[in-house]
């Protein structure tokens, strides 16, 4: 039987993450055992208590609030300690279907794919601020550019990894982690696929993401785009890798 780990990174998010854990579809296939692993950033709310009442089965805390980059790398990491197959990663805001994580994992289960990013872009998406849009479509063009592969979504907070991903992926970025993961996945040779998935916009708390985004994200990027070229790609074992795309609707 498979191990699916759900890691949910999360900060002050009482009013939305019982309705995500309660979400997520834990017996979608007999091949397949589900668990929840909650990061809890620094929370000062009751987004521990209300995790645990909700059904998660792993709180990994945080005593004070270093950020999602180092939320998301550190739930991913523990999901692979704890001998994930594979992991999905999910925002706790409930802007993201959890009821869809088994065709986001899909691709990995069938072993199409090594790294999966559920995209909001492949349907028509409602209610997203002008300015939120206009980011994602600008640094999502950006990873096209540098890693010349097509990808309609880099900004995604659902996400699935594969045992191996999970062991060498990395983030350098404890303030956001969203593009710096794809150019270190996608760099090191994985195969990425997407899938498409509504979205709504978040109802209850506050986006982290501020006009300072830019200015926090640009350098990281460069540094991780920089470390592809320098490292990975002067490994002995880059060209085994597997580098085949696929698209999965």
């Amino acid at each position: 039987m498979k191990k699916l780990i759900v890691v949910i990174p999360a900060f002050n998010e009482e009013a939305s993450i019982a309705k995500v854990i309660k979400k997520i579809p834990r017996h979608f296939s007999p091949q397949v055992k589900v668990e929840v692993l909650v990061v809890n950033d620094g929370s000062v709310d009751q987004t521990v208590s209300i995790a645990k009442e909700a059904g998660a089965e792993y709180i990994l805390s945080f005593s004070v609030n270093r950020g999602l980059g180092a939320a998301v790398r550190e739930g991913l990491k523990e999901a692979y300690r704890m001998g994930a197959d594979l992991a999905v990663m999910i925002d706790a805001d409930d802007e993201y279907p959890a009821d869809h994580i088994p065709r986001v994992a899909a691709p990995i289960l069938t072993k199409e794919a090594d790294y999966v990013l559920a995209s909001r872009f492949k349907r028509r998406v409602r209610g997203m601020k002008v300015y939120r849009r206009l980011g994602n479509y600008f640094f999502t063009l950006l990873q096209v550019l540098l890693l010349k592969r097509w990808l309609s979504d880099g900004q995604t907070g659902l996400r699935a990894f594969s045992r191996s991903v999970l062991r060498d992926m990395d983030i350098i970025h404890d303030y956001n982690y969203a593009q710096v993961m794809t150019i270190n996945i996608v760099g090191q040779g994985y195969r990425l696929s997407e899938v498409d998935i509504p979205y709504k916009v978040r109802e209850t708390g506050k986006s982290f993401i501020t006009f300072r985004y830019v200015f926090k994200v640009f350098p990281a990027i460069w540094r991780e785009w920089r470390r592809v070229k320098m490292e990975y790609k002067r490994r002995p074992d880059y060209p085994s890798l597997p580098t085949t795309s696929t698209q999965n609707k």
